[in-house]
């Protein structure tokens, strides 16, 4: 709808937008009315925190039975202007926009433009051949095995201020000659996938994937607020402006710096979009299945993700849901299908955590259908937890991860959440539902660890017993570093008694070593690696999302020195 007409239906917060219900809007003010209040005024005590004048907050919209229930905007949507959020505000969302390039995948699918079983070179030739074949299919559901395209920036010298489009992804994404693992073996959320269906959809169609979207979705469906943003430089009315803390106190801005393309909409758009997900009068009951199914790996093991959709239930009802975040934005798009419940959060500050406040906003309108599946604390003596506490790396990963005991608790190094024992081994990161067990080791064997967070692929770490070296043998370490997958050098260096690496316009990042030859950063893992002669040959970068990108030590040939005539040196 226009604008204007948009501002003033607001004036009532019984708005309706399913296609039955679009002349109701007088008997849903009715409705509204007679609807227990009290949820409203808990739906507020939730975003309290987030409502003063003087912070940034959240966009809030709750629907029922295809009629809006409940719509407000809480905190600044600018804080150097004193512009409030309210329901107009169009936010940023990040990486809700994953689900919407699917369902174009999807439509494409439907009409016999492209199978999900396709290789991906089919469409991107240039993409490398990996020997194994990475199906569109693989793509929506994070089973591709590909490396992930901000970290593969980073290390090729991009900062994080810096801007990056589709076509610097594509640079990064060719090079490469390795994945993280076999295609359908294990599943590792990413963003890399999700550009290049981007790119498919554009091949294939002939349209941009904002020009596909606005014809086949957004129009049909009446976002007349909504649009896949692929200009940077684009003037948006009514965005949201994003922040996050300073040190010291108050607030920076923190906009995203990826040119490719996201969604921007409002509250009460993205509603209607979760109304489709339960009707289907775009795309079919089909096209709404298919994104609401699993994929599963070679084993058949369901990933608990569809297209674009994340499908793990909560407190024991089916869910439907995705997160986005991205500089300062944040946030979260929930559907209980079997209530017909839809709620959305939209926030612009990356110290607000929408996904546990949407969650709570559930709990209000569904907790007396709900199990409280939490595993329950157990007690366990403080001399058990301390002896957890240490260095573990994975052979999968080739990640590293640190546990300290800290004020009576283990908790991970740099992060604040204690873990809550469960019981033999187990415990989980305060109130998520993530497992991480530890083994009992056999005698004179490292102890085992193994992580199991929202994705069912258990990651096995294993306790680093190598000592550290001595601060006389960083030296070795030291030298220039070649990786051609990326096109840059790295240059490892001893400063004030710790390893640094520097490459291109980089700040030097520190590197604390964690035993042997395993030593972590604020870019993830590095490790070195050796050659049959013992000496260094290469390293080796890790993370969550990239394992085991390798550069080569360079050999710098020694210049020849002039004989001294016997003078002490």
């Amino acid at each position: 709808m226009p604008r204007k007409s948009l501002v003033s239906s607001f004036l009532f917060l019984g708005l309706t937008f399913a296609p039955a219900l679009a002349a109701a809007g007088e008997g849903a003010a009715r409705h509204q009315g007679s609807l227990p209040t009290h949820r409203h005024k808990q739906v507020d005590a939730i975003f309290a925190p987030w409502s003063g004048k003087t912070t940034p907050g959240c966009g809030v919209g709750i629907s029922r039975e295809g009629t809006l229930d409940y719509v407000r905007g809480y905190g600044m949507s600018n804080l150097e202007y004193d512009v409030p959020i309210t329901p107009q505000s169009i936010f940023y969302t990040g990486s809700i926009t994953k689900q919407f390039t699917a369902f174009a995948i999807g439509l494409l699918a439907q009409e016999g433009k492209l199978s999900l079983g396709d290789d991906l070179r089919k469409y991107l030739p240039e993409m490398p051949d990996f020997g194994k074949t990475i199906t569109i299919a693989h793509l929506m559901h994070h089973t591709n095995g590909l490396r992930e395209q901000g970290q593969l920036l980073s290390l090729a010298g991009w900062r994080s201020e810096d801007l990056y489009t589709e076509a610097d992804v594509l640079w990064a994404l060719t090079r490469q000659r390795g994945l993280n693992f076999a295609p359908g073996s294990e599943v590792v959320y990413g963003n890399a996938a999700y550009t290049l269906l981007g790119v498919i959809v554009r091949r294939v169609s002939g349209k941009s994937l904002r020009a596909f979207a606005d014809e086949r979705m957004f129009k049909p469906l009446g976002m007349a607020n909504t649009h896949l943003y692929d200009d940077h430089a684009e003037l948006v009315p009514w965005r949201v402006s994003a922040y996050a803390p300073r040190e010291g106190g108050g607030w920076r801005t923190s906009g995203p710096h990826n040119d490719s393309t996201k969604l921007f909409t409002t509250i009460v758009d993205l509603l209607k979009w979760e109304q489709n997900l339960l009707d289907g009068r775009v795309g079919g009951p089909e096209l709404i299945a298919l994104l609401q199914t699993s994929g599963r790996l070679n084993d058949g093991t369901a990933t608990l993700y569809g297209g674009g959709l994340r499908l793990a239930g909560y407190r024991g009802l089916r869910m439907v849901s995705h997160d986005g975040l991205d500089g300062g934005y944040r946030s979260e798009a929930l559907l209980f299908p079997d209530h017909r419940l839809a709620i959305v959060a939209l926030c612009n500050g990356s110290t607000i955590d929408p996904s546990n406040l949407a969650r709570k906003v559930a709990d209000v309108y569904l907790g007396e259908h709900m199990k409280d599946d939490m595993p329950p604390a157990v007690k366990v003596p403080e001399a058990e937890l301390s002896a957890l506490a240490g260095n573990y790396w994975s052979p999968l990963t080739g990640e590293v991860v640190r546990l300290e005991f800290k004020d009576g608790a283990l908790r991970q190094v740099g992060v604040p959440t204690a873990f809550v024992p469960i019981g033999n081994g187990g415990f989980r990161p305060g109130e998520s539902m993530h497992l991480w067990r530890f083994s009992k080791p056999a005698a004179g064997a490292p102890r085992e660890l193994s992580i199991r967070d929202s994705w069912p692929t258990t990651r096995p770490f294993i306790r680093i017993t190598a000592p550290m070296p001595a601060a006389s043998a960083l030296a070795s370490f030291a030298g220039k570093y070649r990786s051609d997958e990326l096109d840059m050098t790295y240059t490892v260096r001893v400063a004030d008694g710790k390893l640094g690496i520097r490459w291109s316009r980089r700040d030097e990042v520190v590197l604390d070593a964690v035993g042997g030859d395993h030593f972590v950063g604020s870019l993830g893992t590095v490790t070195f690696t050796r050659a049959a002669s013992g000496g260094i040959d290469g390293l080796t970068f890790s993370q969550r999302r990239l394992r085991r990108l390798r550069a080569e030590r360079l050999v710098v040939a020694e210049t020849p020195r002039a004989e001294s005539s016997g003078a002490t040196r």
